[in-house]
């Protein structure tokens, strides 16, 4: 032991107690959010439970959610009645019972001694619905009309015609995101020009002729297009399915507000397994243009992605030509330490600062200045002079710069004075030695700059709530219609999809596991980008490290 402090072991103990102490609470915020989130994917199984009330009895079906202990004290101090007569402690189930639109709330708290029997019905059946949360009930049949639907296998029929309004749909939805959207923009292109014509006396009758019978033939194409997305809805709106719920009623469901069926007290292990893929897909790749909360993330992952791609080509060549003029040209001065200590000082401004910067001077100042320079004909409804994914970037980009600029200039700091003093020696120039022998040498600095900005602005939400972060959006920034590249549009993320869930939601208990989910989806993200910038600096620093040393 005396030997091991005298060779200063404690402190190779220490330090590798403080490495193994941070990856194990990183384990565990992990280990937390997949089992809070994933198990949200887990087909459960659906209870059935006989409730005596002082009416007589009645049913509850649904998955029960939690199950604690609470004492006798805490029930009477909720206001419950009759709480003398209960043991105590009592256990308290948190039963989840959906069918919110027409038997809210969504869950309903029902204490042991009020239940006279459980069972798990094998026929129950979940609907997972595109509004309104999951319903539960049985299934008792098809409509097409008012005409049942008859087969040998309704159950099999069922997810058939899943299956064909889900792909009605997506070319409903294809229709009205691409070739509507695209003549939508023709159409408005043409009618500004028409007024441009007409402010500049040049609207001849050859240009209204003209005009004319373009607008007539953009409007017929449209006209086609809208009869046969009414076809498709109205195809997809015949058919519904009969549910009867615990209450014996029974409710009439669109097969277009469904998005998945089954029947968890019947599923083998296989097909649960198969459930929970299906569903986690479902949550990644849907793009929840009606409800955030019964949709999936895939506008947030998108727009959260983008807005940190559009951030890195902007912080990455401000912040390396920042570290190179104050390390190579600007020498240590006092300007250059003011300089130095401004950045290091900005690296500590709240981030919500930046936003109403962002949203002052890019929005307000610039994106005004634009529009009334290039989009006059659209005023008073801005174009740039409104928050979007260009004043988040540029607004992220700017918070993020101190970084950039810390890390490059810690990288340039370290490369060995002698190679500079060789590559002078042999007639380069200082450009040239900046260019061939500093830069190469830094690059792996610079993308730890990288990687620290962006786990950043991808962690940021406060900011992007200012300068155009929406809850919601009908389309994503990219898309098939010129430019395809939408930097005026706002955008989703998924910190302001967090944020929304856990404490915007009026239904917070239900949606408590999208919040994990969601974050668990969040920290994955700028792991796996993060990587991407690391593989990079490996690669480059192996490249180098001979040249080093």
């Amino acid at each position: 032991m005396i030997n091991a402090a005298n060779n200063n072991h404690r402190w190779r103990w220490l330090t590798g107690g403080a490495v193994a102490f941070s990856l194990l609470a990183f384990v565990l915020l992990i280990g937390l959010l997949g089992w809070q989130g994933l198990r949200y994917f887990w087909p459960q199984p659906v209870a059935l439970m006989a409730v005596s009330t002082p009416d007589g009895q009645s049913f509850l079906l649904g998955e029960i959610a939690q199950t604690h202990q609470v004492s006798r004290q805490q029930l009477q101090a909720s206001g419950l009645p009759f709480t003398d007569k209960l043991p105590d402690p009592v256990t308290r189930y948190l039963l989840k019972t959906g069918n919110r639109d027409f038997a809210a709330p969504d869950f309903r708290p029902v204490l042991a001694s009020q239940v006279t029997r459980i069972s798990y019905p094998p026929q129950a059946m979940v609907l997972q619905r595109r509004s309104g949360g999951n319903a539960y009930g049985w299934f008792e049949g098809l409509r097409e009309g008012q005409q049942p639907l008859m087969a040998e296998n309704l159950a099999l029929t069922l997810q058939q015609l899943l299956q064909q309004t889900s792909e009605r749909s997506a070319e409903a939805d294809s229709l009205r995101r691409v070739q509507m959207a695209r003549l939508n923009v023709q159409l408005t292109q043409l009618d500004r020009r028409q007024q441009q014509q007409r402010a500049g006396q040049r609207f001849t009758p050859q240009a209204q002729s003209v005009y004319e019978a373009d607008r007539a033939e953009l409007q017929r194409q449209f006209d086609r297009y809208a009869a046969r997305l009414a076809a498709l809805n109205r195809e997809s709106a015949e058919t519904t399915l009969l549910l009867r719920d615990a209450a014996g009623v029974q409710h009439s469901i669109p097969l277009v507000q469904i998005i998945a069926a089954w029947q968890p007290n019947t599923m083998s292990v296989w097909q649960k397994w198969r459930h929970f893929g299906q569903q986690l897909w479902h949550f990644v790749s849907d793009s929840g243009a009606q409800n955030q909360r019964d949709g999936g993330v895939f506008p947030a992952i998108f727009g959260t992605v983008l807005m940190v791609l559009l951030m890195s080509v902007v912080v990455m060549p401000l912040g390396v030509i920042a570290a190179i003029w104050l390390h190579e040209y600007a020498g240590n001065n006092l300007l250059t330490r003011l300089v130095r200590i401004a950045v290091v000082n900005l690296a500590g401004v709240p981030s919500i600062v930046y936003g109403v910067f962002g949203l002052g001077f890019f929005v307000w100042l610039v994106g005004g200045s634009v529009d009334r320079l290039f989009y006059a004909g659209s005023l008073p409804n801005p174009t740039f002079g409104t928050p979007g994914l260009l004043w988040a970037s540029l607004t992220l980009a700017l918070l993020t710069l101190p970084v950039v600029i810390v890390a490059t200039e810690e990288g340039l700091s370290r490369i060995p004075p002698s190679l500079r003093q060789g590559s002078l020696a042999l007639g380069a120039t200082q450009a040239e030695t900046l260019w061939h022998v500093t830069l190469p040498l830094a690059v792996p600095a610079m993308l730890t700059g990288l990687i620290l900005a962006v786990a950043r602005a991808a962690g940021e939400t406060a900011p992007l709530m200012l300068v155009g972060v929406v809850k919601m959006v009908p389309e994503l920034p990219v898309d098939a219609v010129f430019p395809w590249l939408h930097l005026d549009r706002k955008f989703m993320h998924l910190g302001f999809q967090i944020y929304d869930l856990a404490f915007q939601s009026p239904n917070a208990e239900a949606d408590k596991p999208l919040v994990f989910a969601t974050a668990l989806l969040l920290v994955l993200l700028i792991l796996g980008l993060n990587l991407v910038a690391m593989l990079l600096r490996h690669r480059l620093r192996e490249r180098y490290r001979a040249l080093m040393h």
